[in-house]
């Protein structure tokens, strides 16, 4: 199975409840979108140490690494040198970005400015129509801003460049209790570990089911060889309706 992406995302303001975070929300959708598996998110200070860690562990289980967030010219913005880190790789100051930033500046940038061109060594630079600061990538490690129309346009451009894959889902709804049906589930999870079987009780009476079962692979026979599977041994009459 394909390692997929994972995911950090930096700001102490969302982790005080300051702002709520969109981007993660998106990316989730998006990746699910596009048949990429997102096999870890985290949610981080503005604190070069535990972006370091972060990042580090979502390499060890994915292929590819978004981050939001911490890549403005103040001071809480260190997500640039803490990737870095990570990757065991020197900050440099891009010429290229470098001559972004004056273009894009109507009159003499700032000095702080210029801290948006700091970048790990061997570090890309994509660009994308409608945004004149392109997306950092290193190591397939993608450092996206954390304002969400920025990075709206930003993802946009990374997966046009990533291989897409395809989830197939059949869900089954059940008027039986999950404690009824545990067995049922486990006897087809172990004869298939490579197909994912979810659960999801609902406890609202209003509904015609009790249980939302869900069986998905990236190939669509797998999931029809669990779903005959689980009509087999599941409780007489258990089933509501299939989708």
């Amino acid at each position: 199975m394909a390692r997929g992406a994972a995911a950090v995302i930096v700001g102490n303001e969302l982790l005080t409840g300051k702002i709520q975070d969109e981007n993660g929300a998106l990316l989730i959708r998006r990746l699910r979108a596009c048949g990429i598996p997102l096999r870890s998110l985290h949610v981080v200070p503005d604190e070069v140490d535990a972006i370091v860690q972060a990042v580090a562990q979502a390499r060890s289980v994915a292929d590819h690494v978004f981050t939001s967030g911490g890549i403005g010219p103040t001071h809480d913005d260190v997500t640039v040198r803490a990737v870095a880190l990570a990757l065991g790789r020197r900050i440099v100051r891009s010429e290229e970005m470098s001559a972004l930033i004056r273009t894009h500046w109507e009159s003499e940038p700032p000095p702080a400015t210029f801290r948006l061109a700091d970048m790990p060594q061997g570090a890309e630079l994509w660009k994308q129509e409608g945004l004149w600061f392109p997306v950092l990538t290193c190591d397939r490690v993608y450092v996206l801003p954390g304002v969400p129309q920025l990075f709206r346009i930003q993802i946009e451009t990374v997966l046009a460049r990533m291989e897409k894959g395809q989830i197939h889902l059949r869900a089954l709804y059940l008027r039986s209790d999950e404690s009824d049906i545990a067995g049922a589930l486990d006897s087809v999870a172990l004869a298939m570990p490579e197909v994912q079987i979810g659960s999801y009780p609902t406890f609202d009476r209003a509904l015609d089911y009790r249980v939302k079962i869900t069986v998905e692979h990236a190939l669509a026979a797998p999931v029809d060889d669990a779903v005959a599977r689980l009509l087999v041994v599941l409780p007489a009459g258990a089933l509501v309706r299939m989708e």
